[in-house]
């Protein structure tokens, strides 16, 4: 089921990065208010129940965990009296005891982890599915890339940070939930513990109740503080790591997919200049990373080696003085001990908390980005309305334009009748190929409408056609499911247009992009519009890397086998001129160019329908 896109973000200016904000207040309740968004629409959502029951056992189990550690506090008075007293029998007792508590919280530990990763993969599949739906859907990607959005990598948004959102902010949700508990819970055990302190101050005696929370609170403020100012680079350069990351990658793909014209161009050396650079930024921001969490660490690992012995520095005057038992001391240090940890759940998780917020601006950014692109998805350039008896196709008065804005090309009210064959020509860089996105309504810079049949069907054969990995019978009926049709048929057409030899190999899983030539997959888009049978068929150079009888004999087979389609192709081989009706010419010297009928002889095609291989 499709998810309905309702992106958060608005479609004008992209909000200011939160931690971009000079107020630290401003920053944070911009942070919460972006993860409450990225998160809330799962919660609504068609699995909500499922969510909500799981986040609900997740949270209870955490409680339980709490619990599990008050009990454990209460079990320190008994067990180290009876150590102090030397009462074997209690200490036999109280071993049993914990066995009991220890038993009900490995038990409570391994739910809560089992549940919580059930949690995490439900919730990360319905949100990666939303993505990939947004994405996908209106053509929404091919803007994104056509606009140069700040929404870098795209496949690293949806592949990699979907999964660290939704496992920070579980971990990270349930986590603090639980540390708010059981500060509250050990809050009151330690108050209670503590007794008033008693100072002279100025001749005056002031009596402090709670003194250890006091402390305990104190201490961790301090600690947070501190933390945040040294750890608040963090963020940024965590944002930076990934982005340097995902663009590394990116450039290994490609000259992967292109290693033969690379090698053919000696371009080798290029591209490992290139690649050393790339990795130059990973290398340098890494660097800086380092030396940022170097300093954090300097004060976490001694403030946490403090955190240690700390309770015991506070406590242990009571206890010399006899005031407290060694039970006491220990309930005492590990209550102290737990609301100070509370209170220090900022520091101990800084570092989460950086990736986690930096994981929230970019799919902030990349939401952004969506509902931008959306807008020119729901309001397209280039009217296209569908007229119930018109059986041929109108360009009127398109004005196509650049992505900045600058006019490309006019055309006027051109009209191309059903089963017309039309060669759009001009010269080099005039737009020809941009004319045809127009055309197909992709292109979103522009004004005009084409005025088409309400039951025709469009396909465009682009010069470097796709063909996907996998199987070669998924590639050819792409993007119809192979099962719609025969085995027989798709050996037939791969006759027709040339490619016999490929028959055997219908079910073979290979690289196809690599494994044949441009012409053949030029052959192979061709099957591909045979098989679809459009009413509308656009051929950007669709044939350019065949040879002069190979594409009169395809364009021969087009004709036959489709001969009510429209067909408009664009090229810059004289010959073209012969395989088509009409020819329309970009006229001028620079943009915008004019859209203009010239004379060219009537297609004659050759005698036959098989194309030579």
């Amino acid at each position: 089921m499709r998810r309905p896109w309702c992106g958060h973000a608005p479609a004008g200016k992209a909000a200011r990065p939160w931690y971009r904000e000079r107020s630290f207040v401003r920053a944070l309740f911009t942070l919460i208010g972006d993860i409450r968004r990225l998160a809330m629409p799962y919660f609504r959502s068609e699995e909500r129940w499922t969510a909500i029951g799981l986040l609900a056992a997740v949270i209870a189990l955490e409680l339980a965990w709490v619990f599990a550690t008050v009990l454990l506090n209460e079990w320190n008075v008994a067990f180290y009296n009876a150590i102090q007293d030397k009462d074997f029998p209690a200490f036999q007792k109280q071993i049993l005891v914990f066995c009991g508590l220890a038993a009900g919280a490995i038990g409570v530990a391994v739910y809560q982890v089992y549940l919580k990763q059930g949690l995490e993969i439900r919730w990360r599949r319905w949100l990666t599915k939303r993505y990939l739906d947004a994405w996908l859907s209106d053509d929404v990607h091919y803007r994104l890339r056509l606009s140069g959005d700040a929404a870098d990598n795209p496949d690293q948004r949806i592949a990699e940070d979907v999964q660290i959102f939704v496992n920070r902010t579980i971990s990270v949700g349930v986590g603090l939930l639980g540390t708010v508990v059981s500060l509250f819970s050990f809050s009151v055990i330690l108050w209670n513990l503590s007794g008033p302190l008693g100072l002279k101050l100025f001749g005056h005696e002031i009596n402090i109740p709670g003194y250890l929370f006091f402390a305990a609170l104190i201490y961790a403020a301090a600690g947070t503080v501190i933390a945040h100012f040294i750890g608040r680079p963090l963020v940024k350069l965590n944002f930076d790591q990934q982005r340097y990351e995902a663009d590394f990658r990116v450039d290994l793909v490609r000259v992967r997919e292109n290693g033969e014209q690379i090698a053919l161009l000696n371009g080798s050396p290029a591209e490992d200049r290139k690649l050393d650079g790339r990795f130059s930024r990973i290398f340098g921001n890494f660097v800086d990373l380092m030396k940022a969490q170097k300093r954090l660490t300097w004060f976490t690992a001694g403030y946490n080696q403090i955190s240690t012995i700390f309770p015991y520095v506070v406590v242990a005057p009571a206890y010399f003085a006899g005031q407290i038992q060694l039970g006491q001391l220990m309930q005492t240090a590990s209550a102290f001990g737990s609301v100070q940890g509370s209170f220090s759940f900022f520091i101990s998780s800084y570092v989460t908390l950086a990736e986690w917020a930096s994981v929230v601006h970019r799919l902030t950014g990349f939401e952004t980005a969506i509902a931008k692109a959306r807008v020119g998805a729901d309001v397209p350039a280039f009217g296209m309305p569908r007229e119930a008896g018109s059986q041929g196709l109108t360009l009127r008065d398109l004005d196509v334009r650049l992505p900045g804005g600058a006019p490309l090309i006019q055309t006027g009210e051109i009209a191309i009748d059903r089963g017309e064959r039309v060669l759009i020509t001009g010269p080099s860089g005039a737009g020809k190929t941009t004319l045809l996105r127009a055309i197909a309504g992709i292109w979103p810079f522009g004004s005009g409408t084409v005025h088409r049949n309400e039951d025709q069907r469009l396909l465009v054969l682009p010069q470097k056609p796709y063909v996907p990995v996998g199987r070669l019978d998924v590639a050819l009926t792409y993007p119809r499911p192979v099962d719609m049709v025969p085995k027989e048929r798709l050996t037939e057409i791969l006759a027709a247009v040339g490619l016999p030899a490929l028959a055997d190999r219908l079910e073979e899983e290979a690289l196809w992009p690599h494994e044949l030539s441009l012409g053949e997959q030029q052959r192979l888009a061709i099957a591909r519009a045979l098989l679809d049978a459009p009413d509308v068929l656009l051929l950007d150079e669709a044939t350019s890397a065949l040879d002069e009888p190979s594409e009169a004999a395809l364009y021969a087979l087009l004709q036959d086998r489709l001969p009510h389609a429209t067909f408009i192709s664009i090229g810059h081989r004289s010959t073209l001129a012969d395989l088509h009706d009409r020819v329309l010419h970009l006229h001028g010297d620079e943009a915008p160019r004019t859209l203009r009928p010239v004379s060219t002889p009537m297609f004659h095609p050759p005698e036959g329908g098989v194309v030579p291989v």
